[in-house]
């Protein structure tokens, strides 16, 4: 095979390649001889077909798939040979005159065609130890125990049935059936032959509680309510409703016990053990906030020391991606970009930045990762199809099926466990400084770093 380089600018290449039709033709009889054994045809005996007459008949179909082979090797080989890792799949251009590749086909002409695409960059590290990063940890805070410990204690606190004709009151244990309806039509969801519901919990919808009041068992009522503007089913968001509301049964509120036989019953052994538990769960998820933090602290630095040019195929790819969802929002939300105090323009320019700089990110951390020989278990990536599968109470065994059928979707599932590794190593490595910061202000710079869609996309 020839090969003639006519670009090399940037990360972007193009070859102009050429297959002899000598080795094409080479091929051709390799692959017809592979077949004769196992060809029909009509007048001859399996297995006797005079190679001249294989040749007429599929000399033709057969020469594509031979082309189609010979360009794939070319293409891989050539790469190989070059030390180039190509960014996606590169682009072939065959020649748009049917006659010359009439005359490919027959093995008259050579075949030549024009290979085009981008090579992943070679990425240097930057060296780690210069990163300095302001870790903000939080104290559990006693107040917070106390806070969950009060709403466990709510949580079990026994009922008692009212006597006959006694009207419900704030904090009474109400079960009613209902259904809901907007502009006279029943909605999905909003249907129940019997739900629980604490009077002042805020369990339902702002204005639907405080309306039970007074209300005895046996009572009929339309309760009128207006759907928040921010409700989660979009349907339903800002939406006036109506709901037929009866009362199936009210129980009072008992008093509760709180000893270490209350903890007991929770299958804890004492009421120490109970708020060292929530003690841990509160640090947990502190701990948690922290580690997101902390995440987008190393992602900015690694940005911020590794700037080089990406192949444009990936971003674009990306952008896409990233683009194709801020539609569908503006189109199912009814925003526009005047809302969001941008225009098409402006969006499009920060979402091309935000695009190459997930592909760099994805690009630097996954050679972190290779120097680093950092690896993803077995066991970890097992552990992470199970947290995957519990997501989907009921329907465990097909979301387990999709994944171990679906070799790309499991292989997904290893980026951001790979990911968070690389981190932990950079973290590692990095100037880190510990600063005690309010419960509040955590949560306000988790909200910054999780803003907008920064995070990496990975090239392997």
């Amino acid at each position: 095979m020839q090969v003639n380089e006519t670009l090399n600018e940037g990360l972007k290449r193009t070859l102009e390649m050429c297959i002899p039709a000598s080795e094409l033709s080479q091929k051709l009889d390799d692959k017809l001889n592979e077949l004769k054994g196992t060809v029909n045809l009509k007048g001859f005996r399996p297995g006797k077909v005079p190679f001249a007459h294989m040749k007429k008949t599929y000399g033709r179909s057969v020469m594509g798939d031979v082309m189609q082979d010979a360009i794939n090797v070319g293409v891989q080989s050539t790469l190989e040979e070059r030390k180039e890792k190509a960014a996606m799949q590169p682009k072939i251009d065959l020649p748009e005159d049917e006659a010359i590749l009439t005359k490919v086909f027959e093995g008259e002409a050579d075949l030549e065609f024009t290979m085009s695409y981008e090579v992943l960059p070679e990425v240097e590290l930057g060296d780690f130890k210069k990163i300095k990063i302001e870790r903000p940890v939080v104290e559990v805070d006693e107040k917070d125990v106390q806070e969950q410990f009060d709403a466990i204690v709510e949580q079990n606190r026994p009922y008692a049935a009212k006597a006959e004709g006694e009207a419900a009151a704030e904090g009474d244990r109400v079960n009613i059936k209902f259904l809901g309806k907007v502009d006279g039509e029943p909605f999905e969801g909003g249907a129940s032959e019997g739900s629980p519901l604490v009077i002042g919990s805020g369990q339902f919808i702002p204005g639907f509680e405080e309306q039970l009041v007074g209300l005895k068992v046996g009572d009929e009522k339309v309760v009128e309510v207006k759907f928040p503007d921010e409700y989660r089913a979009e349907n339903l968001a800002g939406k006036d409703a109506t709901f037929d509301v009866e009362v199936l049964g009210i129980e009072a509120p008992s008093d509760v016990e709180v000893n270490d036989e209350f903890a007991k019953n929770l299958g804890l052994e004492s009421l120490d053990q109970l708020r060292e538990m929530i003690k841990d769960q509160i640090g947990g998820q502190f701990k948690q906030m922290t580690q997101t933090r902390v995440k987008r602290l190393v992602l900015d630095a690694l940005d911020e020391t590794h700037k080089f040019d990406v192949p444009e195929q990936l971003v674009e790819q990306e952008f896409k991606g990233i683009w194709d969802r801020v539609m569908h929002d503006i189109e199912h939300h009814g925003r526009s970009f005047e809302d969001e105090g941008t225009t098409e323009e402006k969006a499009r320019e920060e979402y091309t930045a935000i695009a190459e700089r997930r592909v760099r990110l994805g690009l630097v951390i996954a050679e972190i990762g290779n120097k680093n020989d950092v690896q993803v278990t077995e066991e970890e990536h097992q552990q992470a199809l199970i947290a995957e599968v519990q997501k989907y109470p009921g329907q465990e065994q097909q979301v387990y099926d999709y994944f171990r059928n679906n070799q790309q979707a499991l292989a997904g599932l290893r980026a951001p466990i790979f990911e968070n590794k690389v981190i932990d190593y950079v973290v590692e490595l990095a100037d880190v400084e510990d600063k005690t910061v309010t419960k509040e202000e955590l949560v306000k710079l988790v909200e910054e770093s999780q803003e907008e869609d920064l995070e990496p996309h990975h090239h392997d």
